[in-house]
């Protein structure tokens, strides 16, 4: 929201402070960028010239399709023979020197209907932008040298008819800096606009508001990038270019006396907008955190409620929690006791158990073998004068 100040200071054509007036109620208006920006979209669309291409183009032909049968594409082809047109593809939009892809059209809706009192919303908040000087400063605008924002000056610059004398005037009130920056800004168009009476591109710089055009419209329209516009009929587009808040405007004191009249305030209607009233806030002071912290809403409100910490009891398992079973069963670490030793006592058991179970396959085993290798002792054992050599060559007799 714009500051509000309960009066402003009116500079004379050679700088000097004069008189002052109340400042209009539209600059302490709510400020809404989404808006701004809705509308400036719409209403930006609004000068835009119909264009579209020849409703003949790529149809000067008659091409016709060669049918099925050929080999060929069903795309129509140009007709006869003896040139290398013969029999090319044409009409459609994948074709050499065929129609675009869905011809624009000069009846396309170019223009937006936007709602009038959506406009007028827009209009104010652009003007409540402009009293505030961060949003002037971000914008761009060179105002270092500005006594205060907005600026007003006397009627009598309404009154002047030569470039000399309005740049004098931008002078004397410190706003030279930022017409000389829209000036110097002036560039070559990127694109295709260099062609189409669009070739040079330059920055905004301050906007006069008159009431009474006794000439300074002429003193200023040689000015690059200054633009000049009558309190009456305040637009947008002008107040917030691209729409970006923050515009550097140059009030005379009639026209800025006049926006009373024109938009109204927060408690009359305005006498040219039929029945039109200010916007209004949702909050007037928008510090929250003030607001709940002042002394007005401290004393008032009761205290507040300390939560009692109690702690939710969490159910346990008692078959897997050994502590809740034990509340619940103080004899079950005795029966764990024994079942953990008879469960030691069989282990123990089984493990003695498979030990003998082992030994005795053991001496089983080894008596058995015994036994065989005796068996095959005896069976080699041959007597008789014809073993002779043998048993000389087997060794000595081995005894069972």
């Amino acid at each position: 929201m714009a500051a509000s100040r309960p009066m402003v200071a009116v500079h004379s054509t050679a700088g000097e402070n004069t008189d002052q007036v109340a400042l209009p109620a539209v600059f302490t208006a709510p400020i809404r960028p989404d808006i701004v920006q809705q509308v400036h979209t719409g209403l930006a669309k609004n000068k835009r010239q119909p264009y579209a291409v020849s409703f003949k183009a790529g149809h000067q032909t008659s091409a016709e399709s060669w049918g099925t049968g050929r080999a060929v594409a069903r795309i129509p082809r140009v007709p006869g023979g003896g040139t290398h047109r013969a029999g090319q593809g044409a009409f459609g939009n994948m074709c050499r020197g065929g129609r675009m892809f869905s011809p624009t059209k000069i009846w396309r809706r170019w223009h937006r209907k936007v709602n009038l009192n959506l406009k007028r919303y827009a209009v104010v908040s652009a003007l409540a932008a402009t009293a505030l000087p961060s949003l002037v400063l971000a914008r761009g605008h060179r105002i270092e040298g500005v006594a205060e924002v907005p600026l007003v000056v006397e009627d009598a610059a309404e009154s002047l008819t030569k470039t000399k004398a309005a740049l004098d005037l931008l002078k004397k009130v410190g706003a030279l800096a930022d017409a000389t920056k829209a000036k110097e800004s002036k560039n070559l168009r990127t694109g295709k606009g260099k062609m189409r009476n669009r070739r040079y591109t330059n920055r905004k710089g301050p906007l006069i508001v008159y009431d009474n055009d006794n000439g300074i419209s002429k003193a200023f329209r040689n000015l690059p990038g200054v633009d000049v516009l009558p309190v009456d009929a305040l637009n947008l587009l002008a107040l917030a270019p691209g729409g970006h808040l923050g515009r550097f405007i140059i009030w005379t004191r009639s026209a800025f006396v006049k926006l009373d009249s024109i938009f109204g305030t927060f408690e009359e209607v305005s006498k040219q907008k039929g029945g039109y009233r200010l916007p209004r806030s949702p909050m007037i002071n928008a510090d929250l955190a003030r607001l709940i912290n002042s002394d007005e809403v401290q004393s008032v409100v009761r205290p507040p409620i300390k939560a009692s910490h109690q702690r939710i009891p969490r159910h346990k398992n008692p078959l897997r929690n050994l502590s809740v079973m034990l509340r619940l069963n103080p004899y079950a670490q005795t029966l764990r006791r024994m079942e953990l030793r008879a469960q030691e006592q069989r282990s123990k058991s089984r493990e003695e158990g498979v030990q003998k179970k082992r030994q005795d396959r053991a001496a089983g085993h080894k008596a058995k073998a015994k036994e065989f290798y005796n068996g095959l002792v005896a069976d080699s054992e041959y007597q008789g004068e014809d073993y002779e050599v043998f048993s000389s060559w087997l060794g000595e007799t081995q005894a069972v």
